[in-house]
């Protein structure tokens, strides 16, 4: 840990602050600290920052409920600008988005970027915006019932592939029945932040509990 003497403040007594998600490492924010917002975020464990339109301190979160919960806060071998990681409460955006950066301005064509966020997004849509001909889209007609054999069948796989000490088709299986999985997540309504809130509040309870209750 180091002291916070050792961070460069600008001219103006701030240094930039990049918010990230924990969970995701999507990159929500740019903001703003001067020493005693810092303070205050290290106190409460809550992202304060200063605004520096308003020329005053900005506990985020206090109007909208969409607060930035602190998971740590690291600098750059510089010292003048941090990374702080949150688990957030809501959207981080004014605009109510879940990320201030969402203006694409250019994409490589040989590179693309996948999440498992981007693809139970994709998902959704096919529940929400039916597409002919996608499997998807037929698994959400089918209803509960079809999607809860599908997973069945596909977790009866995984065993089978990785009793057979199949890494290459262990990997496949467990790539269909990961996907199965978030068909029936969005088919009742669960999303990845419910999942990692629940892994999270075991990961902080007694290790032979945890033990006991992850078995």
């Amino acid at each position: 840990m180091i002291d916070i003497e050792k961070l460069k403040f600008d001219e103006k007594g701030l240094i930039p602050a990049i918010v990230v998600d924990a969970r995701t490492k999507k990159v929500l924010t740019l903001a703003y600290m001067n020493k005693e917002s810092l303070k205050i975020s290290m106190e409460k464990g809550l992202t304060c920052f200063w605004s520096r339109s308003r020329n005053t301190l900005w506990l985020k979160g206090e109007t909208s409920g969409n607060y930035q919960h602190i998971v740590s806060i690291t600098a750059d071998c510089d010292y003048d600008a941090l990374t702080i990681l949150v688990e957030k409460d809501g959207p981080a955006c004014h605009l109510g988005n879940d990320s201030c950066f969402t203006n694409e301005i250019w994409e490589s064509d040989s590179l693309s970027e996948f999440s498992l966020d981007s693809l139970l997004e994709l998902i959704k849509g096919r529940k929400t915006e039916k597409k002919e001909g996608s499997y998807t889209t037929y698994l959400f007609e089918k209803g509960l019932d079809k999607i809860l054999k599908k997973v069945g069948e596909e977790s009866t796989e995984v065993i089978v592939a990785s009793k057979n000490n199949d890494k290459k088709e262990t990997i496949y299986e467990i790539a269909d029945l990961t996907y199965h999985i978030m068909v029936l997540m969005i088919e009742m309504g669960i999303s990845l932040d419910d999942i990692w809130k629940e892994l999270a509040s075991r990961h902080v309870i007694d290790k032979k509990i945890k033990q006991e209750k992850m078995v």
